[in-house]
């Protein structure tokens, strides 16, 4: 298993950020707002992700910014769950609104817990098609 983030399975591009928010569908699943879209075309099969925490309710950047590394790493340990979409090309938003002295051993469960769910609607989703 590969445990490495490269930039090939971030999402940067900002028309791809767009296409996630505008046409993308998400749920909520404490403290995670998840968007995500599945693109029509084929692609590499490699889910790419966007980490993104809410400055209205963390304010120091310090504190977001450790947010966002203990999600980056939740999720690099545990992306392996998402093995199943490997024949689709997903885009992924995690939007942290939780408050600010969580935990990692708690992120990391919501995050298996967001990504189990994903995987679980996106499978149901392509099996109906």
């Amino acid at each position: 298993m590969n445990y490495k983030l490269p930039k090939s399975e971030r999402l940067y591009a900002e028309k791809e950020i767009k296409e996630l928010f505008n046409e993308g569908s998400s749920f909520f699943l404490f403290p995670f707002k998840v968007q995500f879209f599945v693109k029509m075309q084929v692609g590499n099969g490699t889910p790419k992700v966007l980490f993104s925490v809410s400055k209205k309710k963390i304010k120091k950047a310090v504190d977001r910014n450790f947010i966002k590394r203990r999600m980056k790493e939740a999720y690099r340990l545990n992306k392996q769950l998402l093995s199943a979409l490997e024949k689709q090309d997903v885009n992924l938003g995690l939007i942290y609104v939780g408050p600010s002295g969580m935990d990692f051993h708690k992120i990391e469960a919501k995050i298996v817990l967001v990504l189990n769910k994903l995987a679980e609607m996106l499978d149901s989703n392509h099996k109906e098609s």
